[in-house]
């Protein structure tokens, strides 16, 4: 029988119980740890999952000899130095999205991964999503032609006080980092890295962007995306080549299908379900990297998350948007 991969988990939010339930569909692991500033919450988490060990610090989850690899379910201001702590420890990581405050950061968390030969990986779902990886290939495979456009938006309409994550500046919050990775990453799937990128933004009374609009350029294409704590357009992202275009309709950053439409023919249905709440391909896609020694995942590549968050740097340095403690991102 496979020894089970042993999990740790850092902070106790609502990610963190999503990603937990969707491991529990998995048979070759175990949460072993939780670790969160509050003794209390990791306690309470403990409990609701039945957690052998809670810890109140990286620095003590770090030293659990229990666990092999670490969920970084933190804000994005949380994730750059206890990725480091941990990798440093000698743990493998997986760090949610926005991986880090800017592309410098994320070199450093991926060179420090190297230097102690441990796995690191975005906790990009996105690209890990059956229909995404099927929406890929089929693009790969030129049913759309030449891709020439991608339009993509994600917003929704939040009543949260100032000092909620997603409004608040300490926390890296707003529209960018939170929901504008997912339109940059389906964008990067179909184009790569852009030429050149053009962004304006209303920004919120604390000081985070609520609403942000992209244009990145490509060499013969061109991407248009959006992303909004203030509503805002349908979550919905077309992807557009010279015989046909693929529709990824509702929530477009976790889809269980999608629509291939090729120039006149009728629109054709693709289903590809994701398991569980979408959190166990990426999962998946860890434990297949530790099972076979790889320090890298070929789904989510440390490349794509640099390039991303290149992208992202640019963004804030026209949006003029910069986080406490964190020099230009230019």
């Amino acid at each position: 029988m496979v020894e089970p991969i042993r999990w740790g988990i850092l902070a106790t939010g609502g990610i963190a119980s999503t990603f937990v339930e969707d491991l529990a569909l998995l048979d070759d692991c175990r949460v072993t740890a939780v670790a969160s500033r509050s003794a209390e919450r990791a306690a309470a988490f403990a409990k609701k999952y039945d957690i052998d060990n809670t810890w109140d610090s990286v620095q003590a989850l770090a030293a659990d000899d229990q666990v092999d690899i670490v969920y970084v379910a933190t804000p994005h201001s949380h994730h750059y130095l206890p990725t480091l702590q941990l990798l440093e420890a000698g743990k493998h990581v997986l760090c949610e999205k926005a991986f880090a405050y800017n592309a410098a950061q994320a070199r450093t968390m991926f060179d420090v991964a190297r230097e102690h030969q441990r796995f690191l990986m975005e906790a990009m779902w996105t690209r890990c999503n059956p229909a995404i990886r099927e929406m890929r290939r089929a693009i790969q495979e030129g049913m759309i032609g030449e891709v020439v456009s991608v339009h993509g938006n994600f917003a929704f309409a939040t009543d949260a006080p100032p000092s909620h994550r997603l409004r608040n500046l300490e926390l890296a919050g707003g529209a960018l980092l939170d929901l504008g990775v997912y339109p940059l990453t389906l964008a990067h799937l179909a184009l790569g890295a852009p030429e050149s990128v053009s962004a304006t933004a209303i920004m919120d009374t604390t000081g985070v962007d609520a609403y942000t609009a992209m244009t990145l350029r490509y060499p013969n294409a061109v991407a248009q995306l959006s992303c909004s704590i203030r509503g805002g357009a349908a979550n919905e992202v077309t992807i557009s080549g010279t015989e046909g275009r693929i529709e990824l309709r509702g929530f477009a950053y976790r889809p269980s299908g999608y629509t291939l439409v090729r120039y006149n023919e009728p629109p054709r249905e693709f289903e590809a379900p994701y398991v569980g709440h979408g959190y166990v391909h990426e999962a998946l896609e860890v434990h297949r990297a530790l099972r076979a020694g790889r320090l890298e995942s070929t789904l989510v590549p440390p490349q794509s998350t640099i390039e991303v968050l290149e992208v992202m740097d640019e963004v804030r340095a026209q949006i003029d948007l910069r986080y406490p403690g964190e020099t230009h991102p230019k």
